[in-house]
């Protein structure tokens, strides 16, 4: 099942989410006017709209994800590889180290990632 779209606004709503899930909507009402400076109408948008597309439920007034952080983030980076590299991780990953210098922890952390999918491709 593809994770559903999940645009910046309804993102930094999703944030607040995931803290404090499961939450009660007039409390997510409250924390959204604080952090988000929204209004009660413009949550309970957001929260109707968000169910409808399955990114969370509400019932009985209790709000809870169905979609987790990692999935939502997931599906942001698949979609901009494939928008904007055409789908290729290695012009991704050149185009991102070009713009940004990494420290040596950051690339033997990498390195170690590659290698340990390897590891698992080889066992597999």
């Amino acid at each position: 099942m593809a994770v559903p779209k999940v645009f910046e606004s309804e993102y930094r709503f999703c944030q607040i989410l995931w803290e404090q899930e499961p939450i009660n909507s007039t409390q997510l009402v409250k924390l959204c006017r604080q952090r988000l400076g929204w209004s009660k109408g413009t949550t309970y948008t957001v929260i109707r709209r968000l169910s409808q597309r399955g990114v969370l439920k509400n019932e009985n007034a209790t709000v809870t994800a169905l979609i987790s952080k990692e999935e939502v983030q997931m599906a942001e980076f698949d979609e901009l590889v494939e928008k904007t590299f055409d789908g290729s991780l290695p012009q991704f990953i050149a185009a991102f180290a070009k713009h940004k210098k990494l420290s040596q922890s950051e690339i033997s952390s990498i390195q170690r990632m590659i290698d340990d999918y390897k590891k698992q491709m080889e066992e597999s």
